[in-house]
């Protein structure tokens, strides 16, 4: 696993840090893998819809994201 070290606005930095105090997550590590997965899942689902629109690829979604 790789370490990344990203500068956040204060205001940003104290939100997460009140989720995390809420619950939402265990720690900022915990966070911020979270958040990222949550990005690249909404990411691939845009990918898919996206796909789905061009006109040559017409037919079933699960042969549609093979093509992907």
């Amino acid at each position: 696993m790789s370490n990344i070290s990203v500068p956040l606005p204060g205001d940003m930095l104290k939100a997460i840090k009140t989720l995390i105090k809420q619950g939402v997550a265990a720690n900022m590590s915990e966070f911020v893998r979270h958040a990222i997965k949550t990005y690249l899942e909404e990411q691939a689902v845009q990918a898919v819809l996206r796909a789905s629109k061009e006109p040559n690829l017409k037919g079933d979604l699960d042969k549609l994201a093979k093509k992907l």
